[in-house]
C-alpha cells in the first residue's frame, strides 16, 4: 500500500465507483449487466431477466430531520429505490430495508418510518421481503435494496442512444430542489428565533416534490401503451445535466439541449427568481426531481409529440460534437455537470 493519499471529491462519487470496480471481473453468465447502470441485470431464462438496484441515505448527509418527517423519510427511501427500476423501463417487485439507528430513537419513530415504507408498498405494489438493524453511533441510516423484472427485449440501458435520437424528460423539473431551498431558509429561521412559524405558505408543490418525490412507474405503462422501447434511459437523481452526461458516455454520443424546451413549473420558476436563481440553472443541477430521461429514434416523435407527461428537450449528436445547451438566444455553452455530490463536504 502506498504513502500516497487521494481525497474522496477529486474522483467524485461515479469516478470513485469506477476506480474501485475497475479489476473486477463477472464470472457468472448469469450477470447480464452489473456495476454501471441504474440496475444490476440478472438473466433468469432466455426471456426474463431479474433487476436490482440499491441506495442508501444518511441522516445529515441526504435527509435533515428538523424537516423531513420520518413517515416522509421511509417512502422516499422506497420511491427512489423504485425509480431505479423504472429506468431499466422494468417493474419494481420486492425491496429489503437495512436500517442502523442510534438510541435516541424510540420505537414509536421507528414505527413512523415504517409506516411511510408500507403506504410506498402498497401504492408501487412491491413486497418488503427482509432486511437487517442495526445500532449506530451517528443517527440514522437507511439502505434500501430493489428487485424487478423485465422482459430482456424490454430493458432500456444508459448505453442504447444513437446518433439524431430524441431526447424526452418526463414531468417538469426543478421543483425539488427549490423545495429544499425553501425548508433550508426555514430551518435557518428557525434556528435563530424558534418562536416563529415556517413561512410555507404556497410552496406545496415544491416542497412534496422534496418531501415526498414519485417514482414514475406510470410512464413505463404509458411507453407500453404507445409502442414506444426507449434506445436509453435513466432517472433525473443527480439534474439533468449530469444524467444527460451520463448517457452521453455510456452511449458514446453528443448531445443538443434546448433551454426553451426544457419543463418548469411556473412555481418553480417564481420560487427560484425569488432566491436569484436562475431557473434553468436550478433544472439543470438541482437534482432529486426522479423523473425519467430517455432517448427515442425519431420515427416515434409522432407518438411522443404533445404528450401531456413527457416533452422533447433535444437530440443526440455525433460524439466528436460534444455535449451542449443551446439557451434561449440560440447560443451554444459546453453543458457541465454542477450538481451536488455526494462526497464533497
Amino acid at each position: 500500500m502506498s504513502n500516497q493519499r487521494t481525497e474522496l471529491e477529486k474522483l467524485g462519487e461515479f469516478g470513485l465507483i469506477d476506480h474501485l470496480t475497475k479489476d473486477f471481473v463477472n464470472q457468472n453468465p448469469s450477470t447480464s449487466c452489473g456495476i454501471g447502470d441504474d440496475a444490476a441485470v440478472i438473466s433468469i431464462s432466455d426471456d426474463e431477466a431479474k433487476l436490482i438496484s440499491t441506495d442508501m441515505l444518511i441522516e445529515g448527509v441526504h435527509f435533515n430531520l428538523m424537516y423531513m418527517p420520518l413517515k416522509h423519510l421511509g417512502y422516499k427511501a422506497v420511491a427512489v429505490n423504485v425509480s431505479d427500476i423504472c429506468a431499466m423501463n422494468g417493474t419494481a417487485e420486492q425491496i429489503t430495508v437495512s436500517i442502523a439507528v442510534s438510541n435516541r430513537f424510540p420505537v414509536e419513530a421507528l414505527e413512523e418510518l415504517y409506516e411511510g415504507i408500507r403506504t410506498a408498498c402498497s401504492i408501487y405494489n412491491v413486497d418488503l421481503i427482509g432486511g437487517d438493524t442495526t445500532s449506530s453511533l451517528s443517527g440514522l441510516s437507511i439502505s434500501i435494496t430493489a428487485i424487478g423484472s423485465a422482459k430482456k427485449k424490454d430493458i432500456a440501458y444508459r448505453s442504447g442512444a444513437k446518433e439524431n435520437d430524441l431526447l424526452v424528460t418526463t414531468g417538469d423539473l426543478g421543483a425539488a430542489y427549490m423545495g429544499l431551498q425553501i425548508l433550508e431558509r426555514e430551518k435557518v429561521v428557525y434556528n435563530e428565533n424558534p418562536d416563529i412559524q415556517p413561512d410555507l405558505d404556497g410552496h406545496d408543490y415544491i416542497i412534496e416534490r422534496q418531501l415526498k418525490p414519485e417514482a414514475r412507474k406510470d410512464i413505463i405503462l404509458f411507453l407500453k401503451e404507445l409502442g414506444v422501447k426507449p434506445t436509453s434511459m435513466i432517472d433525473i437523481s443527480d439534474g439533468l445535466a449530469s444524467e444527460i452526461m451520463h448517457l452521453c458516455k455510456a452511449s458514446n454520443v453528443g448531445c443538443h439541449v434546448y433551454d426553451e424546451k426544457i419543463p418548469i413549473d411556473a412555481k418553480t420558476s417564481m420560487t427560484a427568481l425569488e432566491f436569484n436563481l436562475d431557473p434553468s440553472t436550478c433544472a439543470l443541477n438541482g437534482g432529486e426531481d426522479y423523473e425519467l430521461l430517455f432517448t427515442v429514434p425519431q420515427s416515434d416523435f409522432e407518438k411522443v409529440k404533445g404528450n401531456p407527461h413527457m416533452s422533447i428537450i433535444g437530440h443526440m449528436t455525433n460524439e466528436a460534437d460534444g455535449i451542449y445547451f443551446i439557451d434561449k438566444s440560440g447560443s451554444s455553452l459546453e453543458l457541465k455537470a454542477q450538481g451536488w455530490s455526494h462526497l464533497n463536504d
